[in-house]
């Protein structure tokens, strides 16, 4: 397994955990079940926990996959810099889960106040997942990149300096 099958296989965690953490955690205030609550919050330490693991694997995984065609540095820089915004409103919201799992179960006075703030990362993270997702996946995935990104043997030259001419070179012999 190398470094870019690790970053697959733990990059969509932070993604779905912040989601359905934040679907958990809006649930269990609405229902006003703690143990719903509870869950919620777990979700969201355990995406941040993930994160974390997702960007100790993104450089190895930029690393194997930028000199490729059709990638380059640009786009691979986009998806890294809206991650590590992903990443960092992740662990916020990780940090509170645990403070509000804590409070919640000490049934202290500030436990509404801190899982408001809680749910209103938990939003800011979901919402921020969406754009890394879409980012990361613009990297392989060209059909889903806008037309102005899409690279074809036209332009490729932009990112592989000198590539047409190897592939030329390669059909004519």
């Amino acid at each position: 397994m190398n470094d870019a099958h690790l970053h697959l296989v733990v990059n969509h965690f932070p993604i779905i955990g912040s989601i359905l953490g934040l679907g958990v955690l809006i649930a269990g205030l609405f229902l006003k079940n703690n143990s719903v609550k509870n869950t919620g919050f777990f979700l969201l330490i355990i995406a941040a926990v993930f994160a974390l693991a997702s960007m100790a694997t993104g450089d190895g995984a930029e690393e194997m996959v930028k000199d490729m065609p059709t990638i380059g540095e640009k786009i691979i820089h986009e998806h890294e810099q809206i991650a590590e915004k992903f990443a960092l409103v992740l662990y916020a919201t990780g940090i509170f889960s645990i403070v509000s799992l804590y409070a919640t179960h000490k049934r202290n006075k500030f436990a509404k106040i801190v899982t408001y703030i809680t749910l209103i990362l938990a939003l800011i993270a979901a919402g921020l997942s969406t754009f890394v997702g879409t980012s990361g996946g613009e990297i392989r995935h060209t059909e889903i990149r806008d037309n102005n990104d899409t690279l074809d043997s036209k332009n490729i030259n932009s990112v592989r300096p000198g590539f047409n001419d190897t592939l030329k070179r390669k059909v004519d012999e």
